[in-house]
C-alpha cells in the first residue's frame, strides 16, 4: 500500500472524528476530557479577566495587549464599523425572510468586493475590518428588514458586545449586559479544528484570500449540525411551561427519538467549560429581569438529560436564555457566533498561511470495478 493510501485509511472514520488533521497554537480544546485553552490561556481566565478585545489581539497576535496596545486596537476597530453605501444597499434587497447566515455570508463576500484583501501582508488589516463589521451588517439587514429603519452603524460604545447591543436595540445597554455580551463573545472566539474553521484552513492553504476563507467558515457554520444548536434550544425550551412540563415533554421527545439540541459534544467528555461560565450569567439575567422562569426550565432540561442519557449542556444551551433575557430575537442567535469565531477563523487562515502545503487528503474508493463504455445505442 502507498503511503498517501496509507495515510487515507488512518484518517477514515465518522467524519474523521478523533483523528488529528494538522497543528495549531492557538487552541486547546477537551485536553483529559475537559478545558478550553487560547494559547495557553484557560478560558476561564479570559472570561473573567479580559476583554473580547483582548482576545482578539491575542488569536491574532500570539500575546495579550498591553494598555496602550489594547487602546490603539480598540481605536482602529472603532474606526472601521461603518459600512459602505453599496453593501447597504446590497443588505436593504435582501428580504426579512432570508436566513441570518445567508445575510452574514453575502455581507462578507460583498465587502471582499469593495474592500479586497490585495495581498497577504493586508490579512490582519481584513480580519479587523470583519470584526468591526460584522455588528453593523447583521443589525442593519434586521432593522431595515423588519423595521424599515436606516440605522447609523457607527455608536461611541466602547466594546464590540456593547456596539452590537446599541446597534440592535438602538438603546444604551446596561452595564450588566454588556459584560455578558463580553463573556459570550469570548467562550465563542475560538474552538480548535471544528467543521468551519477546518473550512476556512483548507480555503486558505488553496491561498485564497481571508474573505474568500471566512465566507466558506460562514457556510459551514450555517448547517444545523454546526451551528444553530442555541436557536434550537430557544425554540424548544420556550415551548414548556414549567420545569415538571420540560422533564415530562423531553422524555416523549426521546422517546419518539428526537434529536434534542444542545447537549454532549464531539471532544468533550463529561462536561464544556464554557456551559458552566454561560450558566452562571443566565441566572444572573434572570434575577435581574424579575422572571427566572426559563433559567429554571433550561436547569431542569439539563437535570433531565445527565439523569436519562448523561448528557450535559454544551456551550450553546444556557447561551439561549442568555440572550433571550438581553432581548436579542432567536434568528440573531448564529450570527452573534458569526461575529465572535470570525477570530479563530482569520487566526487559523494566518497560521495555515504562515507554514502552508495545500489540504489535500485522499479518499478509499467504494465504488464500481473498472468498467468499459458501452456504446449508448447499446444501453
Amino acid at each position: 500500500m502507498s503511503k498517501e493510501n496509507s495515510n487515507a485509511k488512518k484518517l477514515t472514520g465518522a467524519g474523521l472524528r478523533g483523528q488529528s488533521a494538522g497543528e495549531t497554537k492557538l487552541c486547546t480544546v477537551g485536553k483529559s476530557g475537559s478545558g478550553l485553552t487560547y494559547c495557553g490561556y484557560d478560558v476561564a481566565d479570559l472570561a473573567d479577566n479580559a476583554t473580547f478585545e483582548e482576545v482578539a489581539f491575542l488569536l491574532f497576535n500570539g500575546e495579550l495587549p498591553n494598555a496602550q496596545e489594547l487602546a490603539t486596537y480598540k481605536a482602529e476597530l472603532a474606526a472601521m464599523r461603518d459600512l459602505p453605501q453599496a453593501l447597504k444597499e446590497v443588505l436593504q434587497r435582501i428580504p426579512a425572510d432570508a436566513h441570518p447566515m445567508d445575510v452574514m455570508r453575502t455581507g462578507c463576500s460583498f465587502l471582499g468586493n469593495i474592500e479586497p484583501e490585495k495581498d497577504f501582508s493586508e490579512q490582519n488589516k481584513a480580519a479587523n475590518r470583519l470584526l468591526a463589521a460584522f455588528p453593523a451588517i447583521m443589525c442593519y439587514w434586521y432593522k431595515f428588514s423588519h423595521d424599515n429603519v436606516e440605522i447609523d452603524c457607527v455608536t461611541d460604545e466602547d466594546s464590540l458586545g456593547g456596539h452590537f447591543l446599541r446597534l440592535l436595540n438602538q438603546t444604551e445597554p446596561s452595564e450588566q449586559h454588556r459584560r455578558v455580551m463580553d463573556v459570550s463573545l469570548i467562550l465563542y472566539a475560538e474552538h480548535e479544528f471544528n467543521a468551519s474553521t477546518f473550512t476556512a484552513r483548507v480555503c486558505a492553504s488553496t491561498l485564497s484570500d481571508m474573505f474568500s476563507c471566512v465566507t466558506g467558515a460562514i457556510g459551514s457554520l450555517r448547517g444545523p449540525l454546526h451551528g444553530g444548536a442555541n436557536e434550537a434550544a430557544m425554540d424548544m425550551i420556550q415551548k414548556f411551561k414549567s420545569p415538571a412540563d420540560a422533564k415530562e415533554q423531553m422524555a416523549g421527545m426521546l422517546a419518539r427519538k428526537e434529536k434534542i439540541m444542545g447537549f454532549g459534544h464531539a471532544i468533550y467528555r463529561t462536561s464544556d467549560p464554557r456551559n458552566v461560565i454561560i450558566k452562571q450569567w443566565s441566572e444572573k439575567l434572570a434575577a435581574e429581569n424579575g422572571d427566572t422562569s426559563l433559567y429554571d426550565i433550561s436547569v431542569a432540561c439539563e437535570e433531565f438529560m445527565w439523569d436519562t442519557k448523561k448528557l450535559f449542556c454544551n456551550a450553546d444551551f444556557f447561551h439561549a436564555s442568555t440572550y433571550n433575557y438581553m432581548g436579542i430575537p432567536t434568528k440573531l442567535f448564529t450570527p452573534i457566533f458569526v461575529m465572535s469565531r470570525l477570530t479563530g477563523w482569520a487566526a487559523h487562515v494566518m497560521e495555515q498561511r504562515a507554514n502552508n502545503r495545500i489540504i489535500r487528503p485522499s479518499a478509499d474508493y467504494t465504488g464500481s470495478e473498472p468498467r468499459k463504455v458501452i456504446p449508448i445505442t447499446e444501453r
